[in-house]
């Protein structure tokens, strides 16, 4: 209450000495400034007299006097002229801007709570104690008070939130009265006389600080939330009160105003007096135009009369473009004419020349509509499957084309790939397929089926391209047999490079069999051999035989030619027949083998003897590359492990120097080898069997001194099941 009774204090000294000046004027020629009395014509003159003085000592030709208007005096004194500037609320404006051409100099900065803001909005507040209104849904059926119709912050603004969740004030409240001035609708809330009153933004925050009433008496209805603007509001936030200049007003005398304005200090006493923080450019009024359009206020509530004069005044130069542009059309007209006989001829030649452009490719086309009739088809069709155009257009093509798959059962049409390329209208790519040709043999085709649209974009059918490829199918399977001899050959090469190896450790048997049955008959011949010493030699002698049985027979699965057929195998049983091969190798290079196999690895789909090699050449490839490695240091290490359940990870380790980081990019490729009388063929035949199997292969470098050369197998589903 101090800071009220102190602002009171500061503003009667300050009017006091505007005021001292006014005497000097009496012969000064008068500028009338017509203002909105929204709280009456007391609170007009108190607030706004200091700005009508301080114009008077900048631009001192003129006095400029405070000429208060209700609502209803605006209109006629703009009519009449009987004011030279106006300022009121945006909305009255705007009807005074359509219908009598007053122009905009400059919009208010208004000062609330010491918060300076050029946009304001409404509030639509009721008392706190109501309990049964608690948002803008509540007002129906209760009584509303508002400041005028024509009040943009005190009614409209309001209005057009309650449009937005269906509420007509004037249709679904129990009674809409209005109160002339701001305060007379917070004091008719206050005492009880309205439900539910609504002014403009600041006005509650004002007479809380001016001690005229208490802010928790009152709660806002759908108040919305705006970091920017820190006042109470429940409406959407317009532009402030524009200052405004009539026709009659001297341009010269405009721009000194609005420049005088403009250069307002908040410190001013006329700003401090008038509680704004001085004056702004002129701002843009079009979202009041819309709010009066949506709610069919006037200058918007009827159209007004629009003569033939007045649209050739308004728009005659749209009206020379419009004639400029007929004498164009009518050129442009003559010219499509000859064009479109042109292109009438040109149409017929380019069918010609897409006819004998489908003709000349050597794949087959034809097109298909949405009952999957044949529409159209290349001369390749014909050359392809026997089929001519009178076979196949108006026909069905899936039961003449692809009606059966290749194990004889029937393919039926709502698995076909062209059928569901329309249907789902998105392209597909089938890598192999079945075709049937006209004398009923087939032919393995690759295609695509591609969607056909109209000029509205909708689906009419789609377009086949396919291909035979019997010629690519006979490549591949004399480059898998290729690729099997090459693999065969280089079984035997190994075997060959193994061959001493392999003898020795096959006279190691043999020799210990011969040695044992030398004894075995040295005993028989004592006339009273001990049993229990011929068991002995005879176990002897048994174990030996499978030993070299073992090692012979594997030595024959390994070099002999395999059929290209997939079996369930254990990595690990691999691992260990080809450990069982390359013994004598790994004893003579004095290389220490750690296996690190997991027993619960699942079975895998592959061949037999393929995988066999593979793991041959990385170990041997491991036990080379060690060769140069001190004793004791040269370790061997593999592993095997399930990724996820999807596939088996093998693991070939060595201590060697690793692999030169000169080959690394194509440590793969045929004939690439570090070893001085290496084929470089070991590597590449790996890759190309794991491959073959859906695997993969690759080599890592380990963090010290050695390499690791990985490979996985898929497993399969039968895989998983066993």
């Amino acid at each position: 209450m101090q800071h009220v009774a102190d602002r009171k204090v500061q503003k009667f000294w300050c009017c006091l000495l505007l005021l001292l000046p006014v005497t000097l004027f009496a012969e000064i020629p008068q500028i009338k400034i017509g203002v909105l009395s929204h709280r009456g014509d007391e609170a007009t003159l108190r607030n706004w007299s200091p700005t009508a003085d301080y114009l008077t000592r900048v631009v001192p030709e003129y006095r400029f006097l405070i000429v208060p208007l209700d609502f209803r005096e605006i209109e006629p004194a703009v009519r009449s002229g009987s004011v030279d500037f106006l300022l009121v609320n945006p909305g009255i404006y705007v009807n005074m801007e359509v219908r009598y051409r007053i122009s905009r100099i400059v919009t208010l900065n208004n000062l609330i709570n010491n918060e300076a803001s050029n946009l304001f909005g409404g509030v639509i507040f009721t008392r706190a104690d109501r309990d049964d209104i608690n948002s803008l849904e509540d007002l129906r059926g209760k009584t509303l008070m508002a400041v005028d119709k024509t009040s943009l912050g005190g009614f409209q603004m309001a209005w057009k939130e309650l449009e937005k969740i269906g509420i007509n004030p004037y249709q679904d409240t129990a009674d809409l009265r209005f109160g002339g001035t701001h305060d007379a609708v917070v004091q008719a809330v206050q005492r009880g006389e309205a439900d539910v009153g609504t002014v403009r933004t600041g006005i509650l925050e004002t007479m809380v600080e001016d001690g005229e009433t208490v802010a928790e008496k009152f709660t806002v209805l759908g108040q919305k939330k705006d970091d920017m603007y820190l006042f109470s509001h429940s409406t959407q936030l317009y532009p402030e009160w524009p200052f405004s200049k009539l026709q009659h007003t001297p341009a010269q005398l405009a721009r000194r105003v609005a420049i005088a304005l403009l250069q307002m200090s908040p410190l001013e006493p006329a700003a401090q007096w008038g509680e704004y923080a001085g004056w702004t450019t002129p701002l843009e009024y079009q979202p009041v135009h819309e709010l009066l359009r949506d709610l069919h206020l006037p200058p918007y509530d009827r159209p007004e009369r629009f003569t033939l004069s007045d649209a050739i005044e308004k728009y005659w130069y749209w009206l020379l473009i419009a004639l400029l542009f007929l004498l164009f059309m009518l050129i442009m007209t003559s010219w499509v004419v000859r064009l479109n006989r042109a292109l009438k001829k040109s149409k017929s030649m380019l069918e010609r020349q897409h006819n004998l452009i489908l003709d000349s490719v050597a794949d087959g086309i034809y097109g298909v509509d949405l009952q999957g009739n044949a529409t159209f088809i290349n001369k390749a069709v014909t050359e392809i499957t026997g089929w001519r155009a009178k076979d196949l257009i108006g026909v069905n093509q899936h039961q003449l084309l692809h009606h059966t798959r290749q194990d004889g059962s029937p393919n039926p049409g709502s698995e076909c790939p062209v059928y569901l390329t329309f249907r789902e209208g998105r392209p597909r790519y089938v890598e192999e397929d079945l075709f049937w040709k006209k004398d009923g043999s087939s032919i393995p085709v690759e295609y695509s089926s591609t969607p056909i649209r109209n000029e509205q974009g909708d689906i009419v059918g789609s377009v086949v391209v396919f291909r035979d490829i019997s010629a690519r199918k006979q490549a591949a399977e004399a480059d898998r047999q290729y690729q099997m001899e090459l693999a065969h050959v280089a079984r035997l090469s190994t075997m060959g490079e193994m061959a001493s190896g392999m003898a020795h450790e096959l006279n190691q048997p043999l020799t210990a069999i011969a040695t044992s049955a030398d004894a075995c008959m040295r005993l028989l011949e004592s006339g009273n051999p001990p049993a229990d010493r011929i068991m002995d030699v005879l176990e002897t002698i048994g174990t030996q035989a499978r030993r070299a049985g073992g090692i012979i027979r594997q030595l024959r699965q390994f070099v002999r030619k395999e059929e290209p057929r997939h079996t369930l195998v254990r990595v690990n049983q691999l691992i260990e027949e080809v450990l069982m091969l390359l013994e004598p190798e790994i004893r003579k290079a004095d290389i220490r083998v750690v296996r690190d196999l997991d027993a619960d690895i699942p079975l895998v789909q592959a061949q037999h003897i393929q995988i066999d090699q593979v793991i041959l050449n990385l170990i041997r490839n491991a036990i080379e590359a060690m060769a140069e490695t001190g004793q004791g240091k040269r370790i061997l290490t593999l592993k095997t492990r399930c990724a996820g359940g999807n596939a088996v990870i093998t693991s070939v380790e060595d201590t060697g120097p690793g692999a030169d980081r000169e080959l690394l990019d194509k440590l793969f490729d045929p004939f690439v080898t570090s070893k001085p009388h290496g084929m470089g063929l070991g590597l590449s035949i790996s890759m190309a069997i794991i491959n073959a199997h859906n695997g993969n292969l690759y080599y890592e470098a380990r963090e010290h001194k050695g390499a690791i050369f990985r490979f996985t197998l898929p497993v399969s589903e039968a895989a998983n099941e066993h």
